[in-house]
């Protein structure tokens, strides 16, 4: 904030590891919290806005804690030309330039009617206020309480001397939570609504790309055309269950997608999902034997024979291990593989590393894609039909046996695809971490490749064996185990991320919520 130079009594509790007072020739710093400029003593009283730091015990006393707002724009992030700084060793989830504040009115306006407009940057990590987080911006109040990314620095936004004469001011409690306001700041009730408050749409118009960055319209659009396709393939099974599988598969990718918030061209992805669902439906359909070699090297030369396997957990992981496990996670992997020695060339060349896999997150985003390639064809093309067909015969072939057949064929797809969260696309994510972080430390690369596969490999095969042995609640134990690991590989590869500054995954809790 902004720092007097003469030495500061430090509270020993508060967030600041060390810090050295100089001269009058010498910036104050601090490890945790440094400033690039400052403005007239807060010593001497102020009637300006004020931003107050927060440490554990509440608001600081200390006037060296304390930014007096002036002039028209105050920058804060990581920045060196900010006027707030935040040193971005301590603080990760500032971003550089993470939220600008705003006069509405010009400096010379009397400070009863001047307010301040606090609008993030696009910081990566959000920034809340009050506990909510804002998107554009917002006017505030006394008593505002503002967070930098989840679990950053703390402001209070004050106005100290004119306290007593503005309506809305609430009492600050060093330490306390204060709840959210509703909207509306700065709004004068006299004058009538405009039009884009009355038709919402049409401020889009100004602002249509940033509009479509939000992430609020291809989920909305994609939805409704799929709502239609559903509708019209009422009467025709096949795409009916083609449609609904793809579906659910998308939502779940888009999850795992906005976790990892490093942001891929669609059409990679789409290679990468491709690429898995050609090479497995030409091989079940047209070519079996385009695949069959692989596959009896691990379940015919290792000790993967599925089938052969006895009924009991032991035996079955085993078999899974190797005839699942390892051939499906290196299969799933060829596309990532593929993908990254081309992003290799392409950067060579000069371009962007935009494409191919330079670090984790490409590598789990890449890799969950091809898991849900895999997912799709594994059930789409193999298991529904399978128990389509399996049931009509059993039940004798007649069109009631067939509806039933079909039935069955649906409840087996929904659960399928769901669970690739936690199946398929978490196993392929997870080794896509590895892949990802052999390119940041290539002298580790097959060491990392091993366990890695090793890794993924062996949460497939328990998963696999578990369910037709231990039951229900020990399957369930195992999804969420597969779930935790992939969870834990993309919060480390946010943290290793080169492009941390423009990640866009964010927590789905609040901060302060009691849900994590």
């Amino acid at each position: 904030m902004s720092l007097p130079r003469s030495r500061l009594a430090i509270p020993q509790d508060w967030p600041m590891e060390s810090h050295r007072a100089g001269t009058a020739k010498k910036q104050v710093q601090f490890k945790y919290l440094r400033t690039a400029r400052r403005t007239r003593s807060m010593t001497q009283g102020s009637a300006r806005p004020t931003l107050k730091l927060i440490g554990p015990t509440g608001i600081s006393p200390d006037p060296a804690h304390h930014f007096e707002l002036v002039g028209e724009v105050v920058k804060v992030g990581r920045s060196p030309d900010c006027q707030i700084r935040f040193d971005s060793t301590v603080y990760r989830g500032v971003s550089r330039y993470h939220v600008s504040l705003k006069a509405i009115h010009p400096p010379g306006t009397p400070p009863p009617q001047q307010q301040w407009q606090l609008c993030d940057e696009g910081s990566a990590n959000g920034t809340f206020v009050n506990g909510q987080q804002i998107q554009g911006c917002v006017t505030l109040r006394p008593g505002d309480r503002i967070v930098l990314s989840q679990n950053g620095p703390q402001l209070i936004y004050d106005l100290p001397p004119l306290a007593a004469y503005l309506p809305e001011t609430r009492a600050r409690i060093p330490g306390a939570a204060f709840a959210p306001q509703p909207g509306g700041g700065g709004l004068d009730p006299s004058l009538n609504p405009s039009l884009s408050q009355l038709i919402p749409v049409v401020s889009t118009r100004r602002n249509f790309k940033d509009f479509l960055k939000k992430g609020y319209i291809f989920p909305g659009v994609i939805t409704i055309l799929w709502v239609v396709l559903l509708f019209v393939a009422r009467g025709n099974i096949l795409l009916f269950i083609f449609g609904l599988g793809t579906y659910l598969g998308l939502i779940g990718f888009s999850f795992i997608y906005r976790l990892c918030g490093k942001e891929k061209p669609w059409w990679e992805i789409a290679c990468s999902t491709l690429f898995t669902m050609s090479l497995l439906t030409i091989s079940l359909l047209w070519v079996p034997w385009f695949l069959g070699i692989y596959f009896f090297f691990f379940r015919g030369i290792l000790p993967g024979n599925i089938e052969g396997a006895a009924n009991n957990f032991a035996s079955l992981f085993v078999a899974h291990f190797f005839g699942a496990g390892l051939s499906e996670e290196l299969l799933k992997a060829f596309p990532v593989f593929l993908l990254m020695l081309v992003g290799k060339q392409m950067a060579t060349g000069g371009q962007r590393r935009r494409i191919g896999v330079f670090e984790p997150l490409d590598g789990i985003v890449l890799g969950a894609a091809s898991g849900l390639g895999f997912t799709l064809v594994e059930t789409l093309v193999q298991y529904v039909p399978g128990e389509i067909l399996r049931v009509s015969q059993m039940l004798g072939g007649s069109q009631e046996a067939l509806q039933t057949g079909q039935l069955l064929g649906i409840q087996l797809l929904v659960p399928r695809i769901i669970g690739s969260v936690a199946g398929h696309m978490a196993y392929s994510g997870y080794f896509g971490y590895f892949i990802g972080l052999s390119v940041l430390y290539p002298s580790r690369c097959w060491q990392l490749l091993g366990i890695g596969y090793f890794t993924s490999s062996l949460l497939h095969a328990l998963w696999n064996a578990t369910g037709g042995t231990l039951g229900p609640i020990m399957l369930a134990f195992t999804g969420i185990l597969a779930y935790v690991f992939l969870i834990a590989a993309i919060l480390k590869a946010r943290e290793l991320s080169p492009t941390r500054s423009q990640n866009f995954a964010t927590r789905i809790a609040p901060p302060g919520s009691d849900f994590r």
